[in-house]
């Protein structure tokens, strides 16, 4: 990917950006409850994976795919690591946009949804980079590189955060349509 501050993008950059979104979305439209509901159902999911990951290793390999061993476990290896900093780096990048969005919502009510969004996901967004590259990268990047790399994560995933503020008006439109066509029943 191209880089900034000489460091290299992860493509999560410009997709996750998209779950703290949705996440203000469904608080706005349904409450905190499920919000914070949206965001166990994101951290279940993952751990999930990290489980079926780690059970991948224990189990025995056939002869026919020994020929895939070493490449499959380099690869969920890694991605085991990447998977803990997820999980740490999400539920508390989540949890605090949650409480963060809930914050401005009590100060300013339902106004300046956009504003209220951007606010916590600017600060969240800001505690996932920097657990997610610690967890992930410690001892892989010199800490001038691993600074590099969360600075530049983080203005990205700001940037995308912004860039994708009409997706969460859009969002925000469908469920109140949805939610009012469910009520009229």
């Amino acid at each position: 990917m191209p880089f900034l501050f000489h460091s290299h993008l992860s493509v999560a950059v410009f997709s996750f950006p998209i779950v703290f979104i949705m996440t203000d979305v469904i608080g706005e439209i349904y409450g905190k409850q499920m919000a914070r509901f949206f965001v166990l159902a994101g951290f279940i999911s993952t751990a999930l994976f990290i489980l079926y990951s780690l059970l991948s290793f224990a189990v025995p390999w056939s002869k026919d795919g020994l020929w895939a061993k070493d490449a499959y476990n380099q690869i969920f290896g890694i991605s085991v690591r990447f998977s803990i900093a997820s999980l740490v780096a999400y539920a508390v990048g989540e949890y605090q946009d949650v409480f963060t969005f809930f914050f401005f919502r009590e100060t300013w009510g339902t106004k300046y949804f956009w504003i209220r969004s951007n606010l916590s996901n600017v600060w969240s967004q800001l505690l996932d980079s920097v657990l997610f590259n610690a967890i992930a990268f410690i001892g892989v990047y010199s800490w001038p590189v691993l600074a590099s790399i969360t600075l530049t994560w983080w203005l990205y995933k700001v940037a995308m955060g912004l860039a994708y503020t009409p997706l969460s008006y859009l969002g925000l439109r469908i469920l109140r349509e949805q939610t009012n066509a469910n009520s009229s029943y």
